[in-house]
């Protein structure tokens, strides 16, 4: 068994949780319900943060590292065959595009103008790169990054990637610094750019800050774009290290776009928590997750 895959596939339950929790309050009570704490009964259903990232993991285990080819031929069968998991209008457009016989380095780069995407997508499913690569930072940030490039060509969707790739890399190591110097480390490997700056802003940002002002100074994924989204991300993380439904109540608290910030959250969170961080009356909401190719299943599939 490939020594990152038990990493991976934690945080890929945790990740799949977060996305499927933050998904269920997208609903006319969720102001209500989060008031109150109250979950809906379910099923959870996941969305394409969690397609993709297992895609992402499979091509981990057949390649061991992110052959882009493959991960885009993965991205489009999946894509394919079930296209109606929450996919971005770009990137339903852009997959197809894929498995109609396209190239995705053309796809990927003429998107937007041909600026590339700077959308939070490649960051939602990085989480899992980095517990892979929980080992080597540096090659947790630069697989980050080869995954980001099949869909997201811009700097920031691309620095979104590497952030939270890192930052679920920190959190599996036992060494893992907290609070404002977990962020730092995190931010050494990030490339100059709005994201970074706005994430060092997050470092100065108290844990017990309530979340609109939190919101205020960061952002909530409202915009959909990377820099918008991972700040909020790595603030809640860094607020909220060992404990998972801590820090998914706190995510989901900002609203915005809450299955992915919530996924993000929870991918690196479990990092920490481990399997038994995981709540089971949440799990049991949540849909099963898919066997991934090879025999290899998670824990709830």
């Amino acid at each position: 068994m490939p020594p990152g895959l038990d990493r991976a596939i934690l945080s890929l339950e945790g990740l799949a949780l977060g996305d499927a929790f933050g998904e269920s309050f997208f609903a006319g009570d969720a102001v209500e319900r989060l008031q109150a704490r109250r979950l809906s009964a379910g099923p959870w259903r996941w969305t394409d943060d969690t397609a993709m990232a297992v895609s992402i993991v499979e091509t981990l285990i057949e390649r061991g590292t992110i052959d882009q080819d493959e991960l885009a031929a993965r991205f489009a069968r999946r894509h394919g065959a079930e296209p109606d998991r929450g996919y971005g209008l770009a990137t339903h457009r852009g997959l197809s595009a894929i498995r109609a016989g396209r190239d995705w380095r053309s796809v990927a780069a003429g998107q937007f103008g041909g600026e590339g995407s700077y959308g939070n997508g490649a960051a939602m499913r990085a989480s899992v790169i980095g517990a892979w690569f929980a080992g080597d930072l540096d090659r947790a940030a630069t697989e980050a990054r080869l995954s980001a490039e099949v869909t997201h060509t811009h700097p920031e969707a691309i620095a979104g990637a590497v952030a939270v790739a890192v930052a679920a890399a920190l959190a599996c190591r036992r060494d893992c610094p907290t609070g404002s110097s977990y962020l730092e480390a995190v931010l050494n490997y990030v490339p100059d750019c709005e994201l970074k700056d706005r994430s060092g802003a997050a470092r100065r940002l108290p844990v017990a800050l309530p979340i609109e002002r939190v919101v205020a100074a960061l952002g909530n994924g409202s915009r959909v774009s990377a820099q918008d989204t991972v700040p909020l991300v790595l603030w809640c993380a860094a607020a909220r290290p060992d404990n998972y439904e801590e820090a998914l109540w706190l995510t989901v608290s900002a609203l915005g776009d809450r299955d992915t910030t919530c996924a993000m959250v929870g991918g690196i969170v479990a990092c920490r928590a481990g399997h038994r961080g995981l709540p089971a009356h949440w799990l049991d909401r949540r849909e099963p997750l898919p066997t991934l190719d090879r025999g290899v299943q998670t824990a709830s599939g």
